[in-house]
């Protein structure tokens, strides 16, 4: 019977651990970001205000590959343009990998205001 109850134990642990760790993995790993229009970060985009291109490309960056197990390593994130301020607007930026390579990446506005963008990039 003792034995029971310490099987249970350590099965709902593991269970309980690996779920946490599933959980923290889903909300560290987002590829949704919203950002702010102001005098820094706003730019012009065919007539559209616009999230300035740098803003876009070091966000990215930095959420692309937040843990070792989700995405892959990239660097030197760089955007043609700004993503205009209009939902569905898109850009393609691009990211280089650790050996040299590249990859693109798929940016779209998923609702935008006249003070924030909220965008997400495909990983």
């Amino acid at each position: 019977m003792q034995r029971n109850k310490f099987l249970v134990g350590v099965v709902g642990g593991a269970a309980a651990t690996l779920a946490l760790g599933g959980l923290g993995t889903h909300l560290l790993s987002g590829t949704e970001s919203t950002s702010h229009l102001d005098e820094y970060s706003t730019a012009s985009v065919d007539g559209h205000k616009a999230l300035k291109s740098t803003v876009v490309a070091g966000r990215t960056q930095s959420k692309y590959h937040p843990l070792p197990w989700v995405g892959d390593k990239i660097h030197d994130v760089s955007c043609p343009t700004g993503l205009k301020a209009v939902a569905g607007a898109s850009v393609t930026c691009t990211g280089k990998k650790g050996d040299g390579s590249t990859v693109d990446i798929p940016v779209t506005v998923v609702k935008a205001t006249a003070s924030s963008v909220t965008w997400k990039f495909e990983r």
